[in-house]
């Protein structure tokens, strides 16, 4: 054994049988989660959303929040299409 081990073999051996599958979905979920809330914020009329001043595509506001953590979250849909 050369006492190096991949993230994938760690994992195995951390969250096995069911588990690695439920966490493989949950990975899955959570850019198309924030690209709707993203959406939501941008389409909910402004009384609705906490910063109601701000316009819904300032860089102040959830709107922008929202896409960038989707699109932090891409990797997993990255990985599966790769």
């Amino acid at each position: 054994m050369t006492g190096v081990e991949t993230r994938e073999d760690w994992l195995k051996g951390r969250i096995s049988g069911r588990g690695a599958m439920v966490a493989r979905w949950l990975s899955l979920a959570a850019a198309p989660t924030f690209a709707v809330m993203a959406l939501v914020a941008a389409l909910a009329p402004a009384e609705m959303i906490c910063g109601a001043t701000q316009g819904p595509f300032s860089l102040q506001g959830m709107v922008p929040m929202y896409a960038l953590m989707s699109a932090f979250h891409l990797a997993p849909w990255l990985r599966l299409f790769r």
